[in-house]
């Protein structure tokens, strides 16, 4: 038989009538060949878009039976309302992006997959119309224990929760856009290993844009790349551990770059207790508190070639008291930093580009207009092993704080550029008091652990 494309096409065109004539009623548990790549109509099998009636359990069949023979499940443009979706071991549930909605009608849960093997969500609106989820759910899309999920190129909107929440999986949730979920935050990575989140854009969350956890420290391998996180608030309230664009919790060897995060509460990146994080080339604008931070019980930390425009503290490198160490603070550019945090917490100040305390190299950042202190070494006793050298620092009180009570540490501040210095250089305190006058030009002696040399004062 000579094939062509015309009868190809036709004899296509005719086993698709064949298939019509046959369509199951709605309560039907089989499925209907869709198309030549081998998914399945949902439509075929008795699901209607835009009806006005529930209808999740015809949606629960379609899926658990498309499951069984290994193929995914199309669910054409229109709306479906469902609830309690429990999504089988190896689920593909695709539509068109931007057409194909899924609307939540309450009571229960929204989507949720446990224990699978592979789940993979794409291309569709899950609208959880501002309904509640119980808190066994805590998500409108929950994964929990996957070994392998993609969550791709869909949107998340009117949770009065989470968004998306992936708990001890491994894969990757890509091209997605989260807005105004209510909850803790709009996308929730759980103990995962080597998940891979990337180009989303989440905004205007209740408390938080990304965050990325572990109950107990462990290595975690998320990369977090390329995503847009704004307008983030900090509705549940406190001093830092809501508010954050990107925020990672004892999670080790998580790479944090190339994010463009603006207008957050407080970080637009807040790294608690990570060893080994790379925070790099990021774009961090308005926080309403510490632009970037790797604070507690860190060890390891390099903080390079991002650009912070705005915020009460620049980068804070932090917490020798509870075992922060080990970090490289390099190449970025700070301007515009001023002291007007969203609360008072005496005795700390805010208004410096840099903070840092222990074992830690910044070498090589611009810092540009700063309320107090370009870079800030030290706090009372909690100094150690720092070194300062060729930084640019203008247009401030303060070129370089440096800490020169009891029990301080070694610090060497070299090399560095100061312009448009009002007060002074550098200036050893005692806690917030300043006790010496401009070491650059007198003094620096007086403290055999500081080795100041080299500094450049310029009037512009």
């Amino acid at each position: 038989m000579n094939l062509t494309r015309r009868s190809f096409l036709t004899g296509a065109a005719t086993a698709g009538v064949a298939t019509a004539s046959t369509v199951p009623a709605a309560n039907a548990v089989s499925l209907a060949f869709a198309d030549l790549r081998g998914s399945y109509d949902a439509t075929k099998s008795g699901l209607i878009p835009g009806a006005p009636d529930d209808q999740s359990k015809l949606l629960q069949r379609v899926l658990d039976a498309a499951a069984l023979e290994d193929k995914p499940v199309f669910l054409p443009p229109g709306r479906y309302i469902i609830s309690n979706i429990s999504l089988p071991a190896r689920t593909r549930l695709m539509g068109v992006p931007g057409a194909s909605r899924l609307v939540y009608s309450g009571g229960g849960h929204f989507l949720m997959a446990e224990n699978a093997e592979h789940v993979e969500v794409t291309g569709l609106v899950l609208d959880g119309a501002n309904r509640p989820v119980e808190p066994y759910a805590n998500a409108a899309l929950r994964v929990s224990g996957a070994a392998h999920v993609v969550v791709d190129n869909c949107e998340v909107l009117g949770c009065s929760s989470i968004g998306i929440q992936i708990e001890r999986s491994s894969g990757r949730v890509e091209r997605n856009r989260i807005s105004g979920a209510a909850g803790n935050c709009g996308l929730f990575g759980v103990e995962n290993k080597g998940m891979l989140i990337s180009g989303n854009t989440v905004e205007d969350c209740s408390n938080a844009g990304i965050m990325v956890y572990r109950w107990q420290p462990g290595e975690d391998e998320t990369i977090i790349t390329g995503n847009r996180v704004a307008r983030i608030a900090a509705k549940n309230g406190g001093t830092g551990p809501w508010g954050n664009g990107i925020n990672t919790y004892q999670a080790h060897s998580v790479v944090v770059s190339n994010n463009h995060v603006s207008d957050c509460a407080f970080s637009t990146i807040r790294s608690n207790s990570c060893n080994n994080i790379r925070i790099t080339g990021n774009t961090c604008l308005r926080a309403g508190e510490t632009s970037v931070y790797s604070e507690f019980a860190f060890n390891g930390a390099l903080i390079s070639d991002n650009i912070i425009d705005g915020g009460a503290r620049g980068i804070s490198i932090a917490n020798l008291d509870h075992g922060g160490r080990l970090s490289v603070c390099a190449n970025n550019l700070i301007r515009n930093i001023h002291e007007h945090a969203p609360y008072e917490m005496e005795p700390f100040e805010f208004g410096d580009g840099i903070s840092a305390e222990a074992d830690i190299s910044i070498t090589g950042n611009t810092i540009d207009t700063t309320a107090k202190f370009g870079i800030k070494l030290g706090w009372g006793k909690y100094m150690r092993n720092v070194v300062a050298s060729s930084n640019m620092i203008r247009n401030t009180n303060t070129g370089i704080y440096v800490t020169v009570v009891d029990g301080a540490g070694s610090a060497n501040i070299t090399d560095n550029m100061l312009a448009e210095i009002r007060e002074a250089g550098v200036r050893g305190y005692h806690w917030n008091e300043p006790v010496t006058g401009d070491l650059t030009q007198s003094g620096a002696g007086e403290f055999p652990n500081l080795n100041i040399t080299g500094n450049r004062l310029a009037d512009a």
